[in-house]
């Protein structure tokens, strides 16, 4: 389609600021951005919108201009809801650089540009095909006459004989027509994903997984109603849906990959409109957040519970218990995009990434979060989690007081459990600069047992921030252990007591291959046992006698005192 025809579609209500004579440019697709520099994500003849949300002051227009020239865009059109008023400086600037500039009325949701575009545009490219294009606002109502994303993905298999799953950032599957995506396969596609993200290729990104290829384009939740785009990369990684197809779309011709990548575009929008009705959820937890934190009388608290119980559990005929899930992603200072992770706001990042990983990675479609209630504050994010009360007794009754493994009965929330299926994938999100912690608390079925419950959560997160690892979770159980103070021992304290303790037996079986520090590990573990221990090692004890001699002779150390074996136990801990 030509620029010059969005002018002529009245719905639109586009002003033209500036390049009347380059209103015959061909537009190729759409693009929603307010990052800074876009480039890596523009191929060329697309219409750019933005919120203008990247402009801080009149410096900002000339460059983020000239990248557009430079990366061919047909033009811009500038949304008025956040300025007012098109600032004087970015018209200059498209004029230099002979960029036609739209004015977007406040009133105009990009989501209805974009519609508008993929349609015109996919129906001059595909041809017969532009029916999956055209039907857009069938596809994309929740009524019987709609079907969401399903019906698209159906349509793909029938015109294009594409088989296409949406998944999310951890790999479950959202939609899909036809068999579903097995959930290993779904984990490591979204691994494949978030890693190319991460390094900054351009999409479709190839995956082969079990001898299949599958082509991975990013559905990107850019709609006026969501959260403004980011201006780093980290910040939406993590909660982004992605689109995987059973092809290799390395040799499409142009023609297809814009076809898709219109279908990306529509299920974007069918994000934005589900992200919008879990307002009422999130507001509903941010307020009994709040109410906690600020010390409120249990009264006041359980009266914000009887509201929220029912939009989480419909139906519900008595009140429920609650857990409380406390979640933070932290970023180090220098990112791999040569950018500092100090400017992310953290809370929104771990909200939406707690939102997904407290969904059963067994329960496909975009609705299965309606029970999940997350709020966050500065930069962690809490979740409050309600179940049944009868639910609720059944599990302590079930629990394991020394925190073992639970039953597959259990309904309760376990730390470990809950990462069990994202680790890998969100790993790979994560990178080398990135890490998530998670604490989960016992159940409390009163008011008055909220606000502990919000601090052993979040003295779990703290036990769970002090392991190795990029991905770390610890449960309520661990705090009644010795490991609750590990975290709280200043870095550089914790590697003088262990290098002071472990270094010599770490040389010595380096230089003799003598395996003293698991044989200090298996004797703590067997309580002191010399019978015990030697069988675990299948050693004769005299052998385990003249090993544990060593230990004490290089450490300086006696194993049969209580302190000193106390002082390996937690040395071993903290390494």
């Amino acid at each position: 389609m030509r620029l010059r025809a969005l002018l002529e579609t009245d719905a639109l209500g586009l002003r033209l600021l500036g390049g009347d004579d380059e209103l015959d440019r061909s537009v190729r697709g759409v693009m929603t951005t307010d990052l800074r520099d876009p480039s890596r994500y523009l191929t060329g003849g697309e219409l750019v919108l933005t919120g203008l949300a990247w402009r801080r002051d009149e410096k900002d227009s000339e460059p983020f201009v000239r990248i557009l020239a430079g990366a061919g865009v047909a033009g811009l059109a500038a949304g008025e809801a956040e300025l007012g008023a098109i600032p004087a400086d970015l018209v200059e600037a498209c004029l230099r650089h002979r960029l036609p500039l739209f004015a977007v009325h406040e009133t105009v949701a990009f989501a209805m540009i974009t519609e508008h575009v993929v349609r015109q545009v996919s129906g001059e490219r595909a041809g017969d095909l532009a029916a999956v294009v055209d039907r857009h606002r069938r596809l994309m109502t929740s009524g019987p006459a709609g079907g969401g994303p399903e019906v698209v993905l159906d349509l793909l298999g029938s015109d294009l004989d594409l088989q296409a799953w949406v998944l999310s950032p951890t790999g479950r599957q959202i939609a899909g027509a036809g068999e579903p995506l097995p959930g290993p396969v779904g984990a490591e596609l979204a691994g494949f994903h978030l890693a190319a993200v991460r390094s900054g290729r351009r999409a479709p990104h190839r995956a082969a997984v079990g001898g299949v290829t599958y082509s991975l384009f990013p559905i990107r939740n850019n709609g006026r109603g969501a959260v403004p785009a980011s201006r780093d990369v980290r910040e939406s990684v993590l909660s982004d849906w992605l689109l995987a197809v059973e092809a290799d779309a390395s040799d499409w011709p142009a023609a297809r990959l814009d076809l898709l990548q219109g279908v990306t575009q529509l299920i974007a929008v069918e994000r934005d409109r589900r992200d919008a009705a879990r307002t009422v959820r999130r507001r509903l937890a941010q307020e009994v957040l709040e109410l906690v934190q600020a010390g409120a009388p249990p009264a006041e608290i359980a009266a914000r519970l009887r509201v929220a119980a029912p939009v989480l559990l419909p139906g519900l005929g008595t009140a429920p218990h609650w857990q409380v899930v406390v979640a933070r992603v932290d970023w180090t200072e220098e990112g791999a995009s040569g950018t500092t992770g100090s400017g992310i706001a953290g809370g929104p990042v771990a909200q939406a990434l707690l939102e997904e990983i407290l969904v059963d990675p067994a329960v496909t479609g975009p609705d299965s979060a309606d029970r999940i209630a997350v709020a966050h504050s500065g930069d962690e994010a809490v979740a409050l989690v309600p179940l049944p009360a009868v639910a609720a007794a059944e599990a302590d009754e079930a629990a394991d007081p020394d925190g073992a493994e639970p039953s597959r009965e259990d309904p309760a929330l376990h730390a470990d459990a809950l990462l069990a299926a994202v680790r890998a994938p969100l790993s790979a999100g994560l990178a080398d600069d990135g890490r998530l912690t998670l604490g989960v608390s016992a159940s409390v079925h009163s008011p008055e047992g909220l606000r502990g419950a919000l601090e052993e959560a979040r003295h779990a997160r703290r036990v769970a921030a002090a392991r190795p690892g990029r991905v770390c979770a610890a449960g309520h159980h661990e705090l009644a252990s010795h490991v609750l103070l590990l975290p709280f021992v200043p870095d550089d304290v914790r590697r003088a007591f262990t290098a002071r303790l472990l270094d010599p037996l770490r040389d010595y079986d380096r230089r003799h291959r003598a395996e003293l520090i698991p044989t200090l590990e298996s004797f703590l573990d067997s309580d002191g046992s010399w019978t015990r221990c030697a069988a675990r090692l299948h050693l004769h004890v005299n052998t385990l006698r003249y090993r544990v001699g060593r230990i004490e002779q290089l450490t300086g150390r006696d194993l049969s005192r209580l302190e000193d074996k106390l002082d390996f136990f937690l040395a071993l801990r903290m390494s």
